[in-house]
């Protein structure tokens, strides 16, 4: 058997009704160079292999797919693709502007988020098309063009790469979420929150999530089937909307009620009094709905999971301080230690706390 030259490699050419059960064998023994495309040569083809098959492969290889040839040949490389955006634009963008790449991307179903460094303004085409490069799973990347609205939540964006498509589906821990990021809030860094707060629901519980978005919290909580029902509240329509859709997909009607409204005057004609469990993800203006949580919660008592915003120094002790004495005002007074921990950054020195407290 020849040896390749520099420009050659080692190639096993055979009939093309045989390429499938080729590939598939060649992948067993480890034998395939995905390096190189699978060339078409007449009526044959050309199956790039990384080195000379021993005896017993070469037996086994004429049993699993007949016969086949070994020769040198240049099959054409597979194009290289970069693993970073680093990669990507090293050659495209000056050092400066390298130093300043964005170090995390917030990826929702096929759609990625990221927020546009001032140094990397007028660069942002160059930036949407390295993330879609590097990561072939996405249509739509999207810059940030502004902060978080007050009460629906929604950011503006600009979209830098892709597709202008911004609905998406996004998978988490085994439940769907059908979702517009132009209309809608969801954060896919608050996966872990979503599983940590469903994991402590108990059976038979009542729960009302005050400010539900598009489900996370009320859906993740119904799949894992322990709570009576899950009230799941959200001023928005489009995200009620999302909401009612996310209910269907998961199979969860049975379980979770999605109401449009304000949850204050839900809570006050509905559920006051009826609540084991409140959940409060509105980190803005979470503090001037604990009176409305404490309305909810049964006389006996039961579980707040409040989030807000802090600032550095000590911002879990901010946090604490906050809620507290939030909750002091509406005569209630926790039964135990608040237990409270930092979930994301949301700027250089400010964080997303979560406080969990059992409330007498």
């Amino acid at each position: 058997m020849e040896e390749p030259n520099a420009a050659q490699t080692l190639c096993l050419r055979l009939a093309r009704s045989r390429g499938e059960s080729a590939l598939k064998a060649l992948r067993e023994f480890r034998l395939l160079d995905r390096s190189f495309k699978v060339s078409r040569d007449s009526d044959q083809l050309l199956i790039a292999i990384l080195r000379s098959p021993s005896e017993a492969e070469l037996s086994a290889l004429k049993e699993q797919i007949g016969e086949f040839q070994i020769v040198t040949a240049a099959p054409a490389k597979v194009p290289s693709r970069p693993r970073t955006i680093f990669e990507a634009l090293k050659d495209r963008l000056p050092p400066h502007q390298l130093a300043s790449l964005p170090r995390s991307i917030d990826i929702i179903g096929d759609v990625a988020i990221v927020e546009i460094p001032e140094e990397l303004r007028g660069s942002e085409t160059l930036l949407g098309k390295a993330i879609l490069e590097t990561n072939r799973s996405l249509r739509t990347v999207l810059g940030k063009a502004g902060p978080i609205s007050t009460e629906k939540r929604v950011r503006p964006y600009h979209v830098i790469g892709g597709s202008n498509i911004t609905e998406t589906t996004h998978t988490e821990y085994g439940s769907i979420f059908h979702l517009d990021i132009a209309k809608v809030y969801f954060s896919p860094r608050l996966s872990f929150e979503h599983e940590r707060v469903a994991s402590q629901v108990r059976e038979n519980e009542i729960v009302v999530d005050m400010f539900a978005g598009v489900g996370p919290f009320a859906i993740h909580i119904a799949k894992k089937r322990k709570a009576a029902h899950v009230y799941a509240i959200d001023v928005s329509e489009d995200a009620v909307r999302y909401l009612q859709e996310n209910i269907l997909l998961n199979r969860v009607n049975d379980v979770v009620t999605a109401i449009k409204g304000d949850a204050r005057l839900i809570i006050q004609n509905r559920l006051a009094g009826k609540l084991d469990r409140v959940i409060m993800n509105l980190p803005a203006q979470a503090v001037s709905y604990v009176d409305a949580a404490c309305l909810g919660i049964r006389p006996e008592g039961g579980i707040v999971h409040y989030y807000t915003f802090a600032e550095d120094p000590n911002p879990l002790e901010r946090a604490n301080k906050e809620f507290l004495e939030a909750l002091l005002k509406t005569g209630r007074k926790p039964e135990k230690d608040v237990s409270s921990r930092v979930v994301k950054g949301t700027s250089p020195h400010e964080w997303q706390v979560a406080i969990d407290c059992f409330i007498k």
